[in-house]
């Protein structure tokens, strides 16, 4: 394997500096014969997804060979880092290829029968979530996903799916299984008992009320609210308008509302980290544009932290450290001043092989 150099300025750190890559690692000594691939360049460790799904298409599960697709695009646009929240196929053969991004997964979205996207989840009665959550919990790398709102047709808006007890249960079970558990919460009383529950991070989280987001700064509930995803909840409200009036209106309101129930999360110490939760309907390679949505709720430096050092260390993953897997992206301007750039990294390498030249 070619060893190669770099040179620039590693973010977050603002002094310029020299790595070196050999056999796919970060090394800060010097390597005889290195090939210089980058020179007074912005660098960053290696983008993070937080909320995506590799393995999901509008219709549920897709083959193997458009998941690999998606795995491209969002390498492509610098993620080599993805949560995958929930995906109706196993995917654990990207293990395998060196050429894709890693995944951490959360197993399948749990729901109840007719409460959830058809053919996203498992669905099973609310009594046996605690089973559930068991198998997915080994089945995913350290983490569950829930749904924990959705449409009651019955009721006409958003309604919490599992009783809040046995979701403690679950979440409980989950926790001394060693796994961490999320979830779906559209609405203002599904992110508030789960997060009495114990839960460990919210999606989306458009209806959390002050209390909630003081008890999830207290205790480090992450938040991955999805900046883009909530650009569509006019056209879910127009969706569901002719049959679901409450319902349309209330996505209306927790759309007006979002950047300021998101930025108070923010500024009370919540830890927010991006997600584009593509899949499914949504398409993948979309990072930049969750950047700039999340850089209008807290500056940029907070945007490029949510997307690549703070995420990283959120998940476990290394930065750009001695001895870690050379996983970096590297731009032409200083994102930090010119958050366009990130539209078109100039470099992406994983596992020190350069993927974009």
């Amino acid at each position: 394997m070619t060893a190669w150099h770099l040179s620039g300025v590693v973010l977050p750190d603002t002094q310029p500096t020299d790595i070196w890559v050999s056999n796919g690692l970060i090394s800060d000594e010097p390597i005889r014969g290195a090939q210089t691939i980058a020179r007074d360049l912005w660098i960053m460790p290696g983008l993070v997804d937080a909320h995506c799904h590799i393995g999901l298409g509008a219709g549920g599960a897709v083959d193997p060979a458009t998941a690999e697709q998606q795995a491209i695009t969002d390498r492509d646009s610098g993620v080599l880092l993805i949560r995958d929240a929930g995906a109706p196929v196993d995917t654990h053969w990207v293990d395998d290829r060196p050429d894709l991004p890693r995944i951490i997964r959360a197993g399948r979205h749990v729901a109840v029968p007719t409460r959830y996207i058809r053919n996203f989840a498992v669905e099973i009665d609310p009594a046996d979530l605690v089973a559930q959550v068991e198998h997915e919990a080994t089945a995913g790398d350290g983490w569950v996903k829930l749904v924990g709102d959705w449409i009651d047709r019955s009721a006409g808006d958003l309604r919490p799916l599992w009783p809040a007890e046995i979701a403690e249960q679950a979440i409980n079970r989950a926790h001394e299984l060693g796994a961490r558990v999320t979830a779906h919460c559209f609405a203002e009383q599904s992110v508030a008992e789960l997060v009495a529950a114990g839960i460990d991070c919210i999606e989306h989280g458009t209806g959390m009320s002050d209390e909630v987001i003081e008890q999830m700064a207290a205790r480090g509930v992450g938040l991955v609210p999805t900046m883009t995803n909530l650009e569509h909840f006019p056209d879910f409200a127009a969706a569901g308008q002719a049959k679901f009036p409450s319902y349309a209106a209330h996505m209306r309101s927790l759309h007006a509302s979002r950047f300021e129930v998101l930025g108070a999360a923010r500024e009370a110490g919540v830890p927010v980290f991006a997600g584009t939760d593509a899949g499914g309907t949504l398409g993948h390679g979309r990072i930049a544009e969750e950047a700039d949505l999340l850089a209008a709720l807290g500056g940029n430096e907070f945007a490029l932290g949510a997307i690549s050092w703070r995420a990283r260390e959120w998940l476990g993953a290394p930065g750009i450290v001695p001895g870690a897997p050379a996983d970096l992206v590297v731009f032409d301007d200083d994102p930090r001043h010119n958050l366009a750039v990130l539209h078109s990294p100039a470099l992406v390498m994983l596992r020190g092989n350069p993927i974009r030249r």
